[in-house]
């Protein structure tokens, strides 16, 4: 028999607070290495550079995915099959497309002379969009999860599927947040 706990109506499930703690402790580190950025920065011998415009292009992959998702969600509480379906299915490719899009991003930068070694500006840029990369991979990883849940269980709307794919839209949706902020801060501050 399995144990159910119930939560008083008005207070935050458990797991949405420790993922809403963790996004917190992500959101400190980042706000850490924009810090140090600008600190670095302001040394002097900084090397100013252009985007490529894989990185423009994976800005709006990952904004569409959230879109997507979210209409994904709603459709699953709405009882929309085959929209949950598609729209899950449609956030994961985009979601995919911004990492591949970030590597090629890379690639670019690298050809133009922007490496690892030969200035700080470069290797922050590497550090900061790579950390953020590692937790959209993380992202990717919960929503192929979700993916198997939605194409191999008989669709039903309950509340721990609902809670699951709710946290799953939630960090999502913070690493989308976290990448726009990213994306405008390196655009800005370079």
């Amino acid at each position: 028999m399995e144990h159910v706990i119930r939560f008083q109506p008005g207070k935050i499930h458990p797991q949405k607070f420790a993922l809403w703690v963790g996004m917190a402790g992500i959101a400190m580190m980042f706000a850490a290495l924009t810090s140090a950025y600008v600190v670095k920065q302001s040394a002097g011998n900084w090397l100013e550079f252009s985007f490529p415009n894989h990185f423009y292009f994976s800005t709006i992959s990952i904004v569409l995915s959230s879109f997507a998702l979210h209409k994904s969600f709603v459709d699953y509480k709405t009882g929309n099959e085959s929209g949950y379906k598609w729209f899950l299915f449609i956030g994961f490719i985009l979601g995919s497309a911004f990492v591949v899009l970030q590597y090629f991003g890379w690639t670019a930068l690298y050809a133009m002379g922007v490496d690892l070694k030969g200035n700080a500006s470069g290797g922050f840029f590497y550090l900061i969009t790579g950390l953020h990369v590692i937790h959209v991979l993380g992202g990717i990883a919960a929503l192929i999860v979700t993916m198997l849940n939605a194409f191999s269980l008989k669709y039903k709307v309950t509340e721990k599927r609902k809670l699951r794919f709710d946290l799953v839209v939630n960090y999502w949706h913070f690493v989308d947040i976290l990448w726009v902020y990213l994306f405008i801060f390196l655009l800005v501050i370079k």
